[in-house]
């Protein structure tokens, strides 16, 4: 099977986060007659799914992904059918095309080719797939396998993850790192009243509006040569009962760090609470820390995807390590040297996403050289 009718086949599979819904089970099929041992695991109802072949004192290189996607949102908005497949002026549409079934369906079909033309590869293989990197954090993601591997000893040399990082041509841009991610809910606590006597009332709106401001002009870091500075961002503000003359007496934010390591969680609860105190505002606050920076600081893997996308795709990479979180916080804690390899972002989590079918060719190319590159290296 190509890796275009692999990815049209699962791109038709409605595996919206939590859910995997099947795709494990097309993809182990595509495994039939080569050496490879299966483990599904399912905590609260998150999968996870493990594929082997080898078990020396070899180097391990893995191929990280996952099969969840993102809901399509009003599938009337989109020129086709979210979960159809289909194929216009030469592109593939569909919810998971770009992130990430397009990466998982090449990494899958550039493995088989491989494995066709080296019966005897000089490293242990693993794929490692998870159907819940999009959604919520739960005790059941990708982390709980990879610390089942840690406490057995077991642990990936070098780990390929097929998150869509490319800008505007396969390869361009790849990831050897990310940003923590930090998220809050705050509740500001006012007076309820009536909005024509204002002295009666206490406005929590207009009271976090100063607070606000400062927030949004606050420098908490520099960054450094690997990342961005951290951000701060805002993404729900709810206040008000429905009435317009009533001065509403709550208010719930949610918002967002996303950190450099030049910042700590600590630090930036510090400096939050500091500026909320200023304001005399009475509040409650909670903490949800998702995802710790992580930084590949060796540099043979990257070495070696970095002259494969050359080889393949004639251009030089860019290491560029913006963007949202990915499961390579969880191998981070091993030590693997990783890189995030993918497709192109533009349309992820878009209306009609889609990715070009020449691009995935490319990729799988790309895909292909790195693994010949890493059995010629061992």
């Amino acid at each position: 099977m190509s890796n275009l009718e692999l990815l049209k086949k699962l791109i038709k599979i409605e595996s919206i986060s939590p859910n995997d819904n099947g795709c494990f089970d097309i993809i182990k099929q595509q495994f039939d007659g080569l050496d490879f041992s299966f483990e599904e695991t399912n905590y609260k109802n998150i999968s996870n799914l493990l594929i082997t072949n080898g078990d020396s004192k070899n180097k391990t290189f893995c191929f990280l992904g996952h099969t969840d996607v993102v809901p399509p949102g009003p599938e009337s908005e989109w020129s086709v059918p979210p979960f159809s497949g289909e194929i216009i002026d030469n592109k593939i549409y569909g919810r998971g095309a770009a992130d990430m079934k397009g990466g998982v369906a090449c990494f899958i079909s550039a493995l088989k080719e491989f494995l066709s033309e080296n019966k005897d590869p000089s490293f242990n293989i693993m794929v490692l797939l998870n159907s819940n990197e999009e959604g919520k954090l739960e005790n059941g993601k990708v982390d709980r396998m990879i610390n089942e591997m840690i406490d057995k000893d077991k642990f990936i040399d070098f780990c390929l993850i097929g998150e869509p990082s490319s800008s505007k041509k396969v390869g361009d841009v790849i990831r050897i790192g990310r940003r923590g991610s930090l998220s809050g809910n705050l509740k500001v606590y006012g007076i309820q009243g009536h909005v024509a006597y204002p002295k009666q009332a206490l406005n929590p709106i207009l009271g976090i509006g100063k607070t606000l401001e400062e927030l949004k002009n606050m420098e908490w870091d520099r960054g450094n040569e690997n990342f961005e500075p951290t951000s701060f961002q805002v993404s729900n503000i709810k206040s008000g009962t429905g009435a317009e003359n009533v001065v509403p007496g709550v208010l719930e934010m949610t918002f967002n760090f996303r950190f450099s390591p030049e910042s700590s969680p600590d630090g930036l609860k510090e400096m939050f609470e500091t500026l909320l105190k200023k304001s005399d505002l009475k509040y409650d606050l909670s903490w949800t820390l998702s995802a710790l920076p992580f930084l590949t600081s060796k540099t043979e893997f990257i070495d070696i995807v970095k002259s494969s996308i050359k080889e393949i795709n004639n251009i030089d990479t860019k290491i560029d390590n913006g963007g949202g979180t990915s499961d390579g916080r969880w191998v981070a804690p091993m030590g693997s040297e990783i890189v995030e390899l993918g497709p192109l972002n533009k349309t992820i989590h878009q209306i009609d996403e889609h990715v070009d079918i020449e691009d995935l060719s490319t990729l799988k190319e790309i895909y292909k050289k790195i693994l010949i590159k890493v059995h010629q290296s061992a």
